[in-house]
């Protein structure tokens, strides 16, 4: 692979990252309402899912996603329900910011941010159709698939870093009337998103 190749991807996946989806909406109404540090316990979780996607990829597994489309399917559902639900949850929130003993334990977020990423079809959709387009057939692909991955991983770590240290920043002069907006608008975000991923096509 060559640097002109590895530079193109990296703009290419910062690109994809950037643009806000349900891990990032989740990152954003978390760091807000809770402190930077829940949108970092998100994007942990949500790398594990990366990694395990990744995993998918070297194992070959992505190339017989048709095989097990039913169970594709129905993964796609429990990751449309699990957003309309987030999204219903920051609908129904009274806007305060939590004090920090009230907070969730940072498990909480740690698997709420691998669970919106793992059930997300996209993520799978993405490593499987998106990163071998980079990839030089005449050269050993398991370690280019693996750069790659890790490559997005790292960029995907920052972008989503930056989104929640600026959120959780703003959540300190913020008010309740306008956590109360950025909650539902989050929560309108996800319950679209919800809605849009179940409805889509198999």
């Amino acid at each position: 692979m060559s640097l002109e190749v590895w530079i193109t991807y990296v703009l290419a996946c910062a690109i994809v990252v950037i643009v806000p989806g349900p891990s990032v909406t989740i990152i954003i109404a978390n760091s807000v309402k809770h402190g930077t540090k829940a949108g970092l316990a998100n994007i942990v979780g949500g790398q594990l899912g990366l990694g395990l996607a990744l995993v998918v990829l070297l194992t070959g597994l992505a190339s017989v996603m048709s095989i097990v489309s039913e169970w594709f399917y129905i993964l796609k559902l429990v990751g449309a329900v699990y957003l309309i639900w987030l999204g219903i949850k920051l609908w129904r929130s009274n806007g305060q910011l939590t004090a920090p003993e009230d907070k969730p334990a940072k498990g909480g977020f740690f698997l709420q941010g691998f669970f919106v990423s793992i059930t997300n079809p996209k993520v799978l959709l993405f490593f499987g159709a998106f990163i071998p387009q980079f990839v030089n057939i005449n050269a050993e692909p398991v370690y280019q698939l693996s750069l790659l991955g890790a490559t997005f991983m790292l960029i995907a770590s920052i972008i989503d870093g930056g989104y929640a240290v600026l959120a959780g920043n703003a959540g300190k002069w913020l008010s309740t009337k306008r956590v109360r907006f950025v909650e539902r608008f989050s929560g309108t975000l996800l319950i679209g998103g919800g809605i849009w991923l179940a409805l889509a096509r198999r």
